[in-house]
């Protein structure tokens, strides 16, 4: 069965978009590529306890299992060798991707204190969004009370858009919950 998203795009985002942007090609419409989930360990003290958990949880939010990242230079201020896990990652693409972004717009974005939207200013230049959560327990996969320690991650999608203002309008027709024009930074 497919996503809900997914469907809801193929038959009327695309033709919008389409419509919008004036593309001849049906190749040519803006779509999603892949989501990236990166989350960093932090301190030296806490890396080794920290990976277990943050690795796990970041599967129950994404369904699939995260890598985990190994630091490529030695820092002798941070007590960190070459090989250290530092962090974790997940690519996330096909009907998970498309439930994933489901899941962050209807359920977990409301859920975020004091939220009055996503910055529209983190575009890359080519059509790629990244945005930075302080907190996973918005996720309804997460039982709040089993959680050791409060992780924030940073995610990106990644689209076939070749200018942000065909990312942005893609997103936006998504449901992405971008922050109001004249709202407060």
């Amino acid at each position: 069965m497919q996503p809900a998203l997914k469907t809801f795009y193929k038959e009327k985002i695309a033709k919008e978009l389409k419509e919008k942007f004036g593309y001849a090609n049906p190749h040519c419409i803006p779509r999603l590529e892949k989501i990236v989930l990166n989350v960093g360990f932090g301190k030296a003290e806490d890396r080794k306890a920290a990976a277990e958990a943050v690795i796990g949880e970041l599967g129950k939010i994404t369904g699939q299992k995260a890598v985990p990242t190994r630091a490529k230079t030695a820092i002798s201020n941070f007590r960190l060798h070459i090989g250290d896990v530092i962090g974790a990652r997940v690519t996330l693409r096909g009907d998970r991707m498309w439930e994933f972004l489901d899941r962050f717009i209807n359920l977990a974005a409301p859920t975020i204190r004091d939220f009055r939207g996503l910055p529209t200013k983190s575009f890359d230049g080519r059509g790629n969004y990244t945005c930075g959560i302080s907190e996973h327990t918005i996720f309804p996969e997460i039982e709040i009370d089993k959680v050791s320690r409060n992780m924030g991650f940073d995610f990106t999608i990644v689209t076939t858009s070749e200018t942000d203002a065909e990312a942005r309008e893609l997103l936006t027709l998504l449901g992405f919950p971008f922050r109001k024009v004249g709202a407060a930074a």
